[in-house]
């Protein structure tokens, strides 16, 4: 056991996972200034680019909860070729810096977007804010349905499944539903394809939510496969869009 927690520890250091978890929450004045002060936050961007290249290694079977599934998938891409690992990372480090200027600390579960590497797989991301006690874990991804006109976003919160996410699974639909609620009022639109049109899903088999410790959701931003969405997922301002509605999101579950 004590190899075993040794061996976690040093993964969490070289993934720059490692790091102080709390810091003391401020008031009056300091916490106006930086509202999410001693808040953590930990940023799942979605794939890695050069997962494509490694089949062998993101096809090993992991912990996912009561199962195992494969470590980890290429993703998907819009028609013209844009990955879905870019957007998740490219959205993610906005988040990021918005967060940051609001006084959060933010961990991301992988550290580049290279055609070099692969990973984390899918139990590691899951496990990533257990440690740190993070206040909470927000996946990024894109879909890649080919159903005609399927297009928006919707949120995927973890089912109740003992004994892996009894413990969070009312506060990560609380979170669910802030996340669908803040992307609405940024202009985003819940998917009309998925999810029974409400935008909120849940499921029980998905490594990435079942092995969290800490309220958490996957967030299918918009369908790549879809010109109206691809054309907001490729430019910037579109993905500024994405960022602004995540951040408030976690915001109004955090106040």
């Amino acid at each position: 056991m004590r190899r075993a927690a040794a061996l976690l520890l040093a993964l969490a250091v070289l993934s720059g996972l490692a790091g102080p978890a709390y810091a003391d929450r401020p008031t009056g004045p300091a916490r106006a200034a930086k509202p999410l002060a001693g808040r953590v936050v930990v940023i799942d961007p979605g794939h890695q680019l050069g997962n494509g290249r490694h089949p062998r290694q993101v096809n090993r079977l992991v912990p996912a909860g009561g199962s195992r599934k494969p470590c980890n998938t290429t993703g998907t891409a819009t028609n013209a070729g844009y990955p879905e690992a870019t957007f998740a990372w490219k959205v993610a480090l906005k988040v990021r810096a918005r967060l940051e200027r609001l006084g959060a600390t933010v961990r991301l579960t992988r550290h580049s977007n290279s055609v070099r590497r692969w990973g984390p797989c899918v139990d590691v991301r899951g496990q990533a804010g257990n440690r740190l006690r993070a206040d909470l874990k927000l996946s990024i991804h894109a879909d890649g349905s080919y159903a005609a006109g399927a297009r928006g976003f919707h949120v995927i919160a973890p089912a109740d499944r003992r004994p892996w996410t009894h413990d969070i699974y009312r506060s990560s639909y609380r979170l669910a539903r802030e996340t669908r609620s803040a992307l609405r009022r940024h202009g985003l639109h819940v998917a009309n394809y998925i999810a029974g049109g409400d935008g909120l899903d849940v499921r029980s088999d998905l490594g990435t939510l079942n092995l969290s410790d800490v309220p958490t959701v996957m967030v299918e931003l918009g369908n790549m496969r879809d010109s109206r969405d691809a054309r907001r997922m490729t430019s910037a301002k579109g993905r500024s869009t994405y960022a602004a509605g995540l951040v408030s999101g976690v915001r109004r579950y955090l106040d």
